[in-house]
């Protein structure tokens, strides 16, 4: 449990980014389809329209890779196929894109502002991954 001056600065530090006003209860970790993925534990308050662009982004893709899976099922020649995983591929990249974007015109920005510059390395760490 940590002393008052810790919760203390952690607190202070949470206000310091428009990504991590609230910590998700379970740690470092979210379950998915019985897996976990490693997250900073950080969260976001994104807008309405935000929310509803990735959102619907995502349920598109969700569809796309439903189709696939039918095509498979069905035996569907393996060049139609790929073209479909192909335009998930695009789908995929435009929603990183995007999501990519308003974090650095948020969290980024606002970060820099008030001088904490370890959100660049943050920054720079996740375009790499994203390149890979």
């Amino acid at each position: 449990m940590p002393n008052s001056n810790n919760k203390k600065e952690i607190e202070s530090e949470l206000k310091k980014c428009c990504c991590s006003e609230n910590k998700l209860e379970s740690g470092n970790t979210v379950e998915s389809n019985n897996e976990e993925l490693i997250v900073t534990g950080k969260t976001k308050k994104r807008t309405e329209k935000e929310y509803k662009d990735l959102y619907n982004r995502l349920s598109r893709i969700e569809g796309q890779v439903r189709g696939v899976k039918k095509m498979v099922e069905n035996e569907v020649y393996c060049v139609d196929i790929l073209t479909q995983v192909s335009a998930i591929t695009s789908a995929l990249n435009s929603f990183n894109k995007v999501l990519l974007s308003n974090h650095i015109k948020s969290c980024v920005i606002q970060n820099v502002k008030e001088g904490n510059e370890e959100v660049i390395d943050e920054l720079v760490k996740t375009i790499q991954k994203l390149m890979k």
